[in-house]
């Protein structure tokens, strides 16, 4: 399988797998550092438990001046010392309500409790307390830092992605339209030579019968030159039979193909008419046709059914060809999609422009199996 967009699709999971190493490697230092951060507090309420213990000392050696700075240095972090019974005996940094203080500071001892930030406080004499804090306010924020920042950076990258794809689109249709119109520029010289030697050959007398099936072949080319002509412009709609388009595209291939290949058209009785542009629904009819052929290498067989229902018409095309897999229902439409030697892989890509953008329909691979065949279907939206 070829594809001229290899590279890009290379390019794509690049800027991912870094897109991924980025954001971990910014949340592993965010995480670190709101680790450090907490072990400092740690230390800190460890000097505050030892402040304390000074304070409630009779002997103590230390400042008393040096140890009151220590203990009105913690502006932060909320804490709640309680005795061997489970008295609270002090609290700091905690917002009581004007209400209810006792209750609500009971709840909070509880859930401190819950945690594992508590230090013991030996004051002699078997006697203890108990100090249980909390992390501040500010080690708090930082914790939902690095969650915040990775939003933001996945948001970013999610813009500048779909950025990317949005111009790398925009950049294929400009292509695709100049490539089409361009094609169908080149080709009409050429016709009209053709058809200014059909005449003269008529007029040397040649005979007409020999004639008849140049001239449908030259008037086939300016059908496909009218196509190309077409892609990147507003189509001009019409009401017409769904019937009679697969009737007449699949007799159209069933000329050019070998008898190899069988080509059997299941059409209901009543005709359902859908708003189309003629020339285009038909060159994807063929496409879809001629696709089917080079997947069956040229022998097999080719089923077209159409059925409709209520404000719908389903048009399948089944082939007994080689297949797909289920990873490739969605890539075959890719630009550059090919398993032919030979070719540009947009067939499908422009059959799923032309009905998707210009018939407000659907195209897709409604089922497949390796080695079984194909089938391709086609939803409308049906008018009468």
């Amino acid at each position: 399988m070829q594809n001229i967009y290899d590279a890009r699709q290379k390019g794509k999971l690049v800027f991912l797998l870094i897109s991924v190493l980025l954001i971990g490697a910014f949340l592993y230092v965010s995480n670190d550092l709101v680790e450090d951060l907490s072990i400092e507090e740690r230390k800190k309420m460890e000097i505050w438990a030892e402040a304390t213990r000074e304070l409630a000392s009779d002997n103590t050696e230390m400042s008393m001046e040096l140890i009151l700075k220590v203990i009105q240095s913690n502006t932060s972090i909320p804490a709640i010392i309680v005795d061997n019974d489970g008295t609270i005996n002090q609290y700091v940094n905690l917002n009581l309500p004007e209400t209810n203080s006792e209750e609500y500071l009971q709840k909070k001892l509880d859930r401190l409790k819950a945690n594992s930030n508590f230090i013991e406080i030996n004051l002699g004499d078997n006697e203890k307390q108990y100090l249980y804090y909390d992390d501040s306010i500010l080690l708090k924020r930082l914790s939902y830092y690095p969650y915040i920042q990775l939003g933001i950076m996945v948001l970013f990258l999610l813009i500048v992605y779909f950025a990317l794809m949005s111009t790398k689109k925009a950049e294929q249709n400009k292509v695709w339209v100049g490539l089409s119109k361009e094609t169908a520029h080149q080709l009409g010289t050429p016709i009209s030579s053709l058809m200014a030697w059909m005449d003269l050959l008529e007029a040397s007398g040649v005979d007409r019968s020999l004639l008849s099936d140049m001239n449908k072949d030259v008037k086939r080319l300016s059908v496909i030159a009218e196509r190309f002509s077409k892609i990147g412009s507003k189509p001009e709609m019409e009401l017409v039979y769904v019937n009679e388009i697969l009737e007449n595209a699949t007799e159209y291939m069933r000329r050019r193909v070998s008898n190899k290949v069988q080509i059997t058209t299941h059409l209901p009785a009543d005709a359902e008419g859908a708003m189309v542009c003629l020339s285009l629904f038909e060159w994807v009819i063929e496409n879809l046709c001629k696709n089917a052929v080079d997947a069956m290498n040229g022998e097999g067989r080719i089923d077209v059914y159409m059925t409709s229902e209520k404000q719908q018409i389903y048009i399948d095309i089944k082939d007994t060809g080689k297949g797909l897999a289920r990873k490739n229902f969605k890539t075959v439409f890719n630009p550059g999609y090919t398993t032919k030697k030979r070719g540009w892989g947009l067939g499908l890509t422009l059959a799923k422009r032309i009905i998707e953008e210009y018939h407000a329909g659907r195209i897709y691979v409604k089922e497949s199996e390796v080695g079984k065949g194909t089938t391709f279907r086609i939803e409308l939206k049906r008018v009468v």
